[in-house]
């Protein structure tokens, strides 16, 4: 369902209504498709080299402790072990700073502990053998003796007066003085006056809310095979979305020119945000150097869960004022997030999302960045808007039942709209808020009925999207096919995307156009795939690189005819003459141009990079129906709708899938999927097998509408879809449980036991 089109010029990026997308917009066959299904793809454990090794990592079994010793002889003695290494053996210039500022110390203190141990998972030793099971085997033989230490889990307990310290000097300048050394990072922003906007409202509610901490459940573990000789060059093949990212990282922590290392991309099994950061592939390499041989290190599922990144959890207190006829008077809202042993905790996403839907005269938010004795905390799609989307919404669902309103007219009421002052500071462009409701408001799901048992949850989500350094390059072939080279990981169809845009300005089938992601060797840097940013970002490159190719070949048949470029078009595929030379000559096709370009100058090819800032927030609504039985607290989602801004859906089919994707995530966060730590501070359930989640069972049918509200900063209008799918669910379940149960639901998961428990307090209350 398109509610604004959107029609670029042919082969540019202005703006003409009066022209229809040829490629844009359809529904092709992925490209990587059939490598896919046939088993050709290779992925992050699908390569070998001769001479490989085999590595595995030693890792903490306590939560929190020092380093005493360790001895690591008897495990180099060992036949077929080849290197051994410890923190000894990374870099000693990466150097300690406050909070966010020591990226890469952090990186490093998480990729192999040095004087303590932070976290249950955290690596404190690898080996490479000559078998995965010498090397298993001999991690059995490394001696480390610990001095326990005590441990915080909790992010609200981590910042009480007597709660342990586990990091000495790493909180940054933006902490108010007076703050547990645990607080590393604070935010506040807001405008107006909230305590006046409060005592306008008929309504105030004010409520607490707690989310656990969840994983990506990527199927895919992290894998990488490196070689690193002794001359500082190396070649590193790794699962990740982003590698020029993985190739700045490890060139730090093991003191390497930048430029020596060469990362490649191997195809990606899942990421959502959890790889985008570096965990294995500093140790692989340190590995190899020391043995010099190829080494291979491929994680296992508990190792994924006990030391990769999963979300921060969060603790949060809301209090929202409203009139009887809906007006929002006034917000405020607190955040507390902990992002494991290390800063990153991404509260200030939560609070700059919290209220962003809203157009707000009196808002604050604060925002706190904790340490607990946790894994580092890694992106999940939309890092931190889910849990503040959980709280604000679940509070407006409760103003709105109070006082007798409608949730979609009272959301309506209140959109934040083109000129809206946001409640974290800038004024929104054109955005399309207003029109995801709309369109929710007139689906057939917000007026069906609900059976007995059943209640309707409502909800809106908000997210930044974001740009970043992208460079794109494209070569036209002699027969003239096209490949085009970007940079940025496809981890949700883009190579489609890519060859859709390029198809749409070159004017040529879509299935002349490959595309590939180049290694970091082949083309200038490219920022991680996250942020929503792919399709914007590297769909611009892409697009501005084609019309590079097109001025290029618009030039050649202009030397051909004799005339001046300014009078050649490039309409279909083909060069045209215009103006007065209009009708002169025969229109000149691509691949004529280029079969002889070999002899009319040379290679046709094109190019862009830039820092692309025009990328578009994004919004969405959700509606979901729920059903609680009342006697065991089971929960069923039996209808979910999403209806999204896309800007302009590139490939339709994938923005569904992202759409149904985010949904689908959503209802394992909401109901089943958590972080369990018992009083040691281990995690107990490190396995597909005890963290749960969803299966084609526990889904319903997801139904999505595409709405399109062109982002000005993108010639064809395109908004990232990867991540805002992800801010409405949890709220949008809890509604429903709640209003199916008759009692809200404020800590997540809603596991069975915590539904009877809010309707066993609800009987005693009666």
């Amino acid at each position: 369902m398109a509610l604004d089109e959107y029609k670029p010029q042919k082969g540019g990026s202005e703006l003409e209504t009066d022209h229809q997308f040829k490629y844009v917009g359809t529904r092709p066959d992925r490209p990587d498709g059939f490598d896919k299904v046939t088993g050709r793809a290779r992925f992050g454990a699908d390569m070998y080299a001769p001479g490989m090794l085999h590595a595995a990592i030693l890792r903490s079994p306590h939560a929190h402790a020092r380093i005493v010793r360790i001895d690591t002889s008897k495990a180099e003695a060992m036949e077929g072990v080849k290197a051994v290494v410890t923190r000894a053996d990374f870099s000693k210039n990466v150097p300690f700073a406050p909070g966010m500022a020591g990226e890469f110390w952090n990186i490093l203190e998480n990729v192999m502990a040095g004087e303590k141990v932070l976290y249950d998972g955290h690596a404190v030793a690898a080996v490479a053998a000559t078998t995965p099971l010498i090397a298993r085997d001999a991690l059995k033989a490394i001696e480390v003796e610990y001095e326990i230490l005590p441990h915080v889990t909790d992010v609200d307990e981590a910042m009480k007066p007597d709660a342990p310290v586990i990091r000495e000097g790493a909180a940054d300048k933006s902490v108010p003085e007076g703050m547990h050394p645990n607080v590393v990072r604070y935010h506040e922003s807001g405008h107006g006056d909230v305590e006046a906007g409060f005592a306008e409202a008929d309504l105030v509610i004010e409520d607490h809310f707690t989310t656990e901490a969840t994983h990506q459940g990527y199927i895919e573990p992290h894998a990488c095979l490196a070689t690193l000789g002794s001359d500082g060059k190396g070649e590193l093949w790794c699962c990740t979305q982003g590698h020029w990212y993985v190739q700045k990282v490890c060139a730090a922590l093991l003191d390497l020119e930048t430029a020596n290392l060469r990362v490649t991309a191997s195809e990606i099994g899942g990421g959502f945000g959890g790889k985008t950061t570096v965990f294995i592939e500093p140790v692989a390499l340190a590995l190899s150097r020391k043995a010099n041989r190829p080494v291979k290190l491929v994680m296992s599922r508990s190792e994924v869960f006990r030391a990769t990144g999963p979300t921060a959890s969060a603790s949060m207190d809301i209090k929202i004022g409203m009139k009887k006829d809906g007006t929002i008077t006034a917000a405020k809202g607190e955040f507390r997030l902990q992002g494991g042993a290390f800063p990153g905790a991404p509260m200030e996403f939560t609070a700059m999302c919290a209220f962003a839907c809203y157009n707000l005269k009196n808002v604050h938010q604060v925002g706190y960045d904790v340490m607990t004795n946790r894994p580092k905390q890694a992106a999940y799609r939309a890092p931190g808007s889910p849990m503040a989307a959980f709280a604000v919404e679940s509070v407006i669902d409760e103003l709105c039942n109070r006082l007798g309103l409608d949730p979609i007219e009272v959301r309506l009421k209140n959109a934040a709209r083109e000129g809206t002052k946001a409640s974290y500071g800038p004024t929104f462009p054109r955005i399309g808020l207003v029109e995801t409701l709309e369109a929710a408001k007139a689906h057939p799901h917000y007026s069906a009925p609900l059976k007995p048992g059943q209640g309707r949850g409502i909800s809106c989500g908000f997210w930044f999207n974001h740009g970043g350094e992208t460079s794109v390059s494209l070569a036209l072939s002699e027969d003239g096919s096209a490949q085009v080279m970007v940079g940025t990981p496809d981890i949700g169809g883009s190579r489609a995307s890519m060859a859709l845009m390029a198809a749409e300005v070159l004017g040529i089938p879509f299935e002349k156009i490959r595309v590939t992601i180049a290694d970091t060797g082949s083309l200038g840097y490219n920022e991680i795939s996250h942020g929503s940013r792919v399709t914007y970002a590297s769909g611009l490159a892409t697009i501005k690189a084609a019309q590079d190719a097109v001025r290029k070949l618009r030039q050649r048949a202009a030397d051909k005819w004799g005339i001046d470029v300014e009078a050649v078009d490039w309409v279909d595929g083909c060069a045209v003459p215009s103006g007065p030379n209009a009708g002169d000559f025969d229109p000149l096709p691509l691949a004529e141009i280029t079969k002889n370009m070999g002899a009319t100058g040379g290679p046709i090819s094109g190019h862009y990079e830039a820092t692309p800032e025009g990328a578009g927030v994004s919004f969405a609504t959700h509606i979901v129906d729920a059903e609680v039985d009342r006697e065991t607290g089971s929960t069923r989602v039996v209808r979910y709708t999403v209806v999204q801004d896309a800007g302009k859906a590139i490939h339709p089919t994938y923005v569904e899938g992202q759409f149904q994707g985010g949904a689908a995530q959503g209802i394992g966060w909401a109901l089943n999927e958590e972080y369990i730590y018992g009083p040691d501070g281990r995690l107990q359930n490190p396995g597909f097998l005890d963290y749960r989640i969803p299966v084609a069972s526990d889904l319903p049918m997801i139904d999505t509408v595409i709405v399109e509200v062109p982002n000005p900063g993108h010639p064809y209008g395109v908004r990232g879809v990867g991540e805002t799918s992800i801010c409405p669910p949890l709220a949008a379940i809890a509604n429903a449980v709640s209003n199916a149960a008759g009692v809200r639901l404020r800590d997540l998961p809603m596991r069975p036991s915590r539904i009877l428990e809010e309707l066993e307090k609800q009987q005693g209350d009666a």
